[in-house]
């Protein structure tokens, strides 16, 4: 892994990059099969292979650099998310996840949302000092910190950088909600952390789970810990006292949406009390990317697929409209809805984010009371 401190990543250098895409060999572990230019840059060419690079390519290597950043909670007015802050300590994510809808943000960065999104990484070391820094401005009002909302807050390099880790300090000494979304069982390192602040009810985890089966996790997003393991920490998470939530997301349809019953009533046996869903999204180059990938992996699948995608957004691979992007509409959409709540109901599941404490706040820095 090189790694880099700088203001942030070159855009000439990652313009370079962006247009070669590894041969498979060198791809071997990631989730995208191509690496295309990002949409904002002026050229763009074609790779392919001439037959005269006869040694075997060395593995595409991950590549981390430092960012300064001048704030670090970013707000959404979004009538679908059902949070208004969200902070989020790397950019890119090496879990590699093929569908992330995250993977076109790489390209304001002048990087592909492709390869270079699961192997060009952004840090924000100043993350935690510029979070107690907003909340402790006199007109900030706490509500659910929504963290790891566009990229994994312990993806494999938190081991090593301890970002998510600062902020889950900070948070604590303030004692402020947060939500935390991840695949990685890397979350029990921070249950001396967690465990506290659930007894406070300050937090929530969302596991990630779209599917059980672990061959197709292998290729849906590679470097994510194993779905057995998601299981375990969701167990671990429970007997602790932290309330799970399994988000079975996203959906892809004709290949994952057999699994819905199935993956519900696992994550209820290891402890998981609240659900989340949604249908698989493909703004912006994702849809490309998937549609490789699909080529690459499940050609046989890719037309049902698509089809039944364009089926719930209205004709298109995507919908961007406020109210459909995660759920999608008609019937099929309905359907997969439908499934989730009979299931649900079923297994006695608590559907959707739980409400959390905002009244025990103190304003990092202010002096506390004297009792």
């Amino acid at each position: 892994m090189a790694i880099a401190n700088d203001q942030g990543p070159d855009r000439d250098e990652g313009r370079r990059l962006a247009t070669a895409t590894p041969r498979p060999e060198a791809r071997r572990g990631r989730g995208a099969t191509a690496n295309p230019v990002g949409r904002f840059e002026a050229a763009r060419r074609d790779a392919f292979d001439d037959g005269w690079e006869a040694d075997a390519p060395s593995p595409l290597r991950t590549e981390v650099r430092a960012e300064r950043s001048a704030s670090v909670i970013a707000r959404n007015t979004s009538p679908d998310i059902p949070f208004d802050r969200s902070l989020n300590p790397y950019r890119g994510c090496e879990h590699g996840c093929i569908y992330c809808y995250a993977r076109p943000t790489h390209a304001y960065l002048g990087l592909s949302p492709g390869l270079d999104f699961e192997s060009r990484l952004v840090t924000k070391p100043d993350a935690a000092r510029l979070l107690a820094r907003e909340l402790a401005a006199p007109g900030y009002r706490p509500d659910t910190l929504a963290l790891g909302t566009a990229t994994d807050p312990y993806q494999p390099i938190e081991r090593e950088h301890r970002l998510t880790r600062a902020v889950l300090e900070v948070l604590a000494q303030a004692r402020h909600p947060v939500g935390i979304t991840t695949k990685s069982d890397l979350v029990l390192r921070d249950l001396d952390i967690l465990a506290p602040m659930a007894a406070r009810n300050l937090v929530l985890v969302a596991v990630s789970l779209p599917t059980l089966d672990p061959r197709l996790s292998r290729r849906l997003d590679p470097r994510a810990p194993r779905p057995d393991r998601r299981l375990a920490a969701m167990r671990t998470l429970t007997e602790a006292g932290v309330p799970v939530m399994v988000n079975i997301s996203p959906i892809i349809p004709g290949l994952t949406d057999h699994e819905i019953e199935a993956l519900l009533e696992a994550a209820r046996a290891h402890g998981a009390s609240r659900i989340g869903h949604a249908l698989l999204r493909l703004p912006g180059e994702v849809k490309d990317l998937v549609a490789d990938w699909f080529d690459e992996h499940h050609p046989a699948k890719k037309e049902r697929a698509f089809a039944l995608l364009r089926q719930a957004r209205r004709g298109q691979e995507n919908d961007s409209r406020f109210g459909h992007r995660f759920k999608g509409e008609g019937p099929y959409a309905e359907m997969i809805r439908q499934r989730v709540r009979l299931a649900g109901r079923r297994l006695g599941f608590a559907f959707g984010r739980m409400a959390l404490n905002c009244q025990d706040f103190r304003r990092p820095g202010a002096q506390l009371d004297l009792f």
